[in-house]
């Protein structure tokens, strides 16, 4: 019988190119606006600077953190964060390789990387994963063996790929105005085209460990390759032709069929802004606040990505933020306007007194083609906007101003929402995050399905990690969380730390100086104990966030105290918070944070800001289980313990114990997604891809709708 991976000795040797990735490049684009600044964890990573608390009044609570502190400074200079405990190691004497962390010692899964010539219908797929109870189903690997009997080109072809309503059928159009065609040009002679995926799936291509497709209502029977998802863009032909120019020599076989289809769109001359614009003008009646009689006024939606002066645009970002113009807001009729939020940098430049200069900035840091959907802010506005005294911070732990981007990427946010009354919500977009499927199906699905989420047993779904091979569906994990909330999680309550447990409705029952009042809509309507899972059904979210909203207090994440405005003398407020500042803001919670800031002086770390404002007031927040995959074949219970029930709390995953989430396709340090990213573009990544790779082999690779996050490069070689 064969072993079990993990009974495996520690010491057993890994191959290169089954446990690394390539290291984060030191770039413009490494620097983004994003809460956390680029980390790659290695034996040999320098520690990252923490500085020492917020100057002020020593009380109790600032000498805890300041101890807190320098136990944190002393573990990172003995290695760095989680890798203080394994800075014993054969390769810092022998020039060996370092300890492996446990999850390397699972089976590698390669089906990812199975091509298009391996399509097969959905019923006939078979997924890669063994969870570690079998041995992973291999990937083709051997160009004279079995590749050459696999069929020269895809054995499906691609169709268009169609997320939207059917906007002229007789049921929308009862229910809604019509909805106008919009154009990439004045003339209206460029329709905004189709992208296309493969009706199948690549024999044995994994299965995702986290979250589900078909719960969200995403698409999971088909997949995208590179020339379906980013041709009808400008990828795979030349400049001459209005392209982009890259992608034309990689591998390309059955890529003729999109563009016959698709054709080569001349996007030069193309003004983004400008016909986003005019789509709306032209569907303007679908957003009216007053309504025909029977007809349901259509939201709006800010989809704000955040770029700063100096990030280098390359051709790859122009694709994605195409793409998301696109499908977004052309597509839809104006559901979506794109917007560029520009940081800029050097708070000298009088962007606020001069429209000279705000122009000059403007077109020296965006393309042209997005130059009238673009916005700048400076933090020097922001201090303005919001001014001092910010009191009582109890731990500053990344030593910079309170008005900085790294600490208040939100007060932007806030700004720009009030500037914006006309939209609903407000999507916070990194530049670093791509998703490989289709936008508007995306967004849209995992808004609706937020939408029907009841209130009771909210958080504590939205602190665990759903693994439906373990948990089961939706239904059985969320009574499976109810009878574990009261069998469990109450008896280990800190009320004072954590808040209470089951959350029902505002939490403001703590010691404290004074709070805004939470809106009246937000106060239950019922108890916890009589409600039968109907209170907030229907009722839109006002935060959706990618990872579980965790309690910071049982981690040791290093941000976690970095609260400010509470009074010091006593505890700090029960809070909770999600990695990586990608989110759903309604109107609703951004007019709660901007009050809260300006008027009441409180604030928090930006991923720790939004979540804790929801509890605070009773918000409707909600963590959104969309698919993330693993590049290991984990075992399922192991998993699970890992992410959910962490022995101690350096171990949780959102403190040292991050480091488990490095094989993952989603999170703020994950190596694997961008290796694996960079290998669907077709480059070469760890002395693996590449043209001749793919030509050789199954060919390229196509993958089911997939979010990843951090993309900091797309520059490797196709060879």
């Amino acid at each position: 019988m064969q072993r079990l991976l993990r009974d495996l000795n520690l010491l057993h040797d890994i191959s290169a190119s089954g446990s690394r990735y390539q290291q984060l490049l030191a770039s413009a684009n490494s620097e983004p606006f994003s809460t956390q600044k680029p980390r790659w964890p290695s034996s040999s990573r320098v520690a990252e600077r923490w500085r020492t608390c917020g100057s002020g009044r020593l009380s109790t609570t600032k000498l805890l953190g300041i101890i807190i502190g320098v136990v944190v400074f002393v573990a990172l200079l003995g290695g760095g964060g989680y890798h203080h405990v394994r800075k014993v190691q054969a390769g810092d004497k022998n020039g060996e390789d370092p300890l492996p962390f446990y999850w390397q010692q699972f089976k590698r899964l390669d089906g990812y990387y199975n091509g298009v010539r391996m399509l097969v219908p959905y019923a006939d797929y078979q997924p890669e994963n063994g969870y570690n109870k079998t041995l992973p189903a291999t990937v083709i690997k051997d160009p004279e063996g079995a590749a050459k009997k696999l069929p020269e080109t895809p054995p499906l072809d691609p169709v268009k790929y169609d997320p939207y309503p059917n906007y002229k059928s007789a049921e929308y159009t009862r229910q809604h105005q019509p909805v106008q065609q919009c154009y990439l040009d004045a003339q209206e002679k460029i329709l905004p085209p189709d992208v296309y995926a493969y009706p199948g799936l690549p024999q044995h291509m994994a299965e995702p460990f986290f979250g589900s497709y078909s719960q969200l209502g995403l698409q999971d029977q088909m997949c995208f390759e590179r020339f379906g998802r980013l041709g009808p863009y400008g990828y795979g032909y030349q400049e001459s032709e209005g392209g982009l120019g890259i992608g034309n020599h990689s591998e390309n076989g059955g890529s003729e069929k999109v563009f016959r289809q698709v054709g080569y769109i001349n996007y030069t001359g193309v003004d983004w802004g400008v016909a986003q614009q005019r789509c709306h003008e032209k569907n303007r009646a679908r957003f009216d606040i007053h309504q025909e009689s029977g007809k349901e006024r259509v939201q709006r939606h800010a989809y704000v990505l955040r770029a700063w002066t100096g990030y280098h645009w390359t051709a790859h970002q122009i694709l994605t933020t195409r793409a998301i113009i696109n499908e977004l807001a052309l597509k839809s009729g104006g559901e979506y306007d794109v917007h560029i939020l520009l940081h800029v940098k050097n708070n000298s430049i009088p962007i606020w007194a001069s429209p000279t200069i705000y122009r000059q900035t403007l077109e020296a840091n965006v393309p042209r083609e997005f130059w009238n959907l673009t916005t700048l802010w400076s933090e020097q506005q922001m201090i303005m906007y919001y001014p001092d005294p910010f009191p009582d911070n109890f731990a500053n732990m990344a030593g910079s101003s309170i008005h900085g981007v790294y600490r208040s990427a939100h007060f932007a946010l806030q700004w720009f929402s009030q500037q914006h009354p006309e939209y609903d919500f407000f999507w916070n977009w990194e530049m670093d995050v791509r998703y490989s499927g289709h936008y508007y199906e995306f967004n849209t699905r995992i808004g609706e399905w937020a939408k029907r989420q009841p209130r009771k047993g909210l958080w504590e779904r939205g602190r665990r990690f759903w693994i439906p091979k373990l948990h089961g569906n939706w239904s059985a994990f969320t009574h499976f969380v109810e009878r574990e909330t009261f069998e469990k999680d109450i008896a280990e309550n800190d009320l004072e730390r954590s808040g209470p447990v089951p959350i029902w409705g505002p939490v403001q029952d703590f010691p404290n100086r004074g709070m805004l009042p939470p809106p009246v809509s937000c106060l239950p309507p019922t108890t916890y104990e009589a409600d039968d899972y109907s209170w907030g059904v229907g009722e839109d979210a006002d935060l959706i966030v990618f990872n579980p909203l965790f309690d910071p207090s049982l981690t040791n994440w290093v941000f976690s105290w970095d609260v400010t405005g509470y009074n010091r003398s006593l505890p700090v407020p029960p809070r909770r918070a999600a990695i990586i500042t990608i989110a759903r803001l309604s109107r609703r919670l951004l007019d709660v944070m901007h009050e809260e800031v300006w008027r009441m002086r409180h604030t928090m770390f930006p991923e720790m800001w939004p979540p804790a404002v929801c509890m605070h007031h009773g918000l409707k927040a909600v963590y959104v289980p969309h698919p993330v995959y693993f590049d290991r074949d984990w075992e399922l219970e192991h998993m699970d313990q890992v992410f959910n029930y962490p022995a101690v709390i350096w171990e949780s995953p959102f403190g040292w114990g991050e480091n488990n989430l490095l094989g993952s396709s989603f999170y703020y340090n994950s190596g694997f997604s961008g290796a694996l990213w960079r290998r669907w573009l077709g480059q070469a990544e760890n002395g693996e891809g590449g043209r001749e790779w793919e030509e050789r082999g199954s060919g390229r690779m196509c993958l089911r709708g997939t979010l990843h996050h951090p993309i900091k490069h797309e520059m490797g070689p196709e060879e």
